[in-house]
C-alpha cells in the first residue's frame, strides 16, 4: 500500500486552468500508481479550464459545489458526487458559475512516454 496524507499533497499548475488550485493526491512518485494519477482541483467562483482537449481520457468526480461542463455547446451542470468521462480528443470547457468553491477529483492516465 502507498499512503499519502492530504497535508503531504503537492500543488501543481494545470495548463489552461484559471482561478484553480490543484493538489496531486497520488502519482508521479515512488511506490505510487503505475497507470494514472489523481488530482484534487479547487475552483474559486469564476474559475475553470479550457476550452481544450487532451490526447487521453480523464474522469471528473465532483466532491463539493458544482461545475458546468460544456462540450459541443451543450452545457451540463455537475453537482456533488456526479462524475463524467471526457474522452480523448473531446474539446471541453469547465466553469464554476456559483459563488462557492468547487472541489473535484480528476483521474488522468500518465502521458505516453516519448
Amino acid at each position: 500500500m502507498h499512503l499519502k496524507r492530504f497535508q503531504d499533497a503537492q500543488p501543481y499548475v494545470a495548463p489552461n486552468h484559471f482561478e484553480c488550485h490543484g493538489l496531486r493526491l497520488q502519482g508521479f512518485e515512488e511506490g505510487g500508481p503505475t497507470n494514472q494519477w489523481i488530482g484534487f482541483s479547487q475552483f474559486l467562483p469564476g474559475g475553470g479550464a479550457g476550452p481544450d482537449s487532451t490526447p487521453f481520457e480523464k474522469v471528473y468526480v465532483m466532491l463539493e459545489g458544482e461545475m458546468t461542463v460544456i462540450v459541443d455547446d451543450v452545457e451540463t451542470v455537475m453537482g456533488k458526487y456526479d462524475s463524467c468521462t471526457i474522452p480523448a480528443g473531446e474539446v471541453r470547457k469547465i466553469e464554476n458559475r456559483s459563488n462557492e468553491t468547487a472541489k473535484m477529483l480528476v483521474v488522468i492516465p500518465y502521458p505516453p512516454e516519448t
